[in-house]
């Protein structure tokens, strides 16, 4: 089964590729697409208001391909700032995707917040587009606190700076299968997974009706 995950961002395809081979026995082997593999060199503008919002967007945009497409959009929110970045967490410093000058404003913003107000989670909207049109969403959260300082150079995006309360340490210095086991987008993908195992379902018993 060949699926769009309507991203270029590599280090989230592997993330989502781990996931869903979970889904092998239901699903059967899955070759997940990025928009470069699938050749889709045009962008959207992602002018939604919430992460379920820019995730659809994307995702009808990759359903044009005729392949069942997948598209996330996930940020980080801050209790002490207010919920921000929030959607905004990829282009927080100014330029989208870049890390370093994003976590770098992070740590400035929160420059003197002590450690218990320093909570925070990490939050994605999953969106699926199907070749008949159905589509749904699904949202994943995973709690933690923001370090003052780096932790790590594992993961990507503010994964350094994100100490996980389920694992007790960064996500900077999770593994990657510890990682994708409590991760907010883990929890999505398995959501959606499950939904569209569900609907896949439905749709073999009405076809043999």
């Amino acid at each position: 089964m060949k699926i769009l995950l309507a991203t270029r961002n590599k280090n989230k395809a592997r993330e989502v590729a781990a996931i869903l081979s979970e889904y092998r026995d239901q699903l059967g082997e899955i070759e997940l697409l990025t928009l470069d593999d699938a050749g889709i060199i045009d962008d959207v503008e992602e002018n939604g208001s919430t992460f379920e919002e820019n995730a659809m967007i994307k995702a009808r945009a990759g359903a044009a391909s005729g392949l069942i497409t997948l598209a996330d959009d996930s940020g980080i929110e801050v209790d002490a700032l207010g919920g921000a970045p929030g959607i905004y967490s990829a282009r927080f410093a100014g330029s989208h995707g870049d890390d370093k000058a994003n976590n770098e404003l992070l740590l400035r913003k929160l420059q003197g917040v002590p450690k218990e107000k320093r909570t925070a989670r990490y939050a994605v909207a999953i969106a699926c587009v199907l070749p008949d049109g159905e589509t749904f969403t699904v949202r994943g959260t995973t709690e933690g606190l923001i370090l003052d300082s780096y932790d790590g150079a594992g993961g990507f995006g503010y994964d350094p700076l994100f100490w996980s309360l389920d694992l007790q340490k960064s996500f900077g210095r999770a593994t990657p299968e510890e990682k994708n086991g409590v991760s907010h987008r883990g929890r999505a993908v398995r959501l959606a997974a499950s939904e569209l195992i569900r609907r896949m379902q439905t749709q073999n018993e009405r076809n043999i009706k």
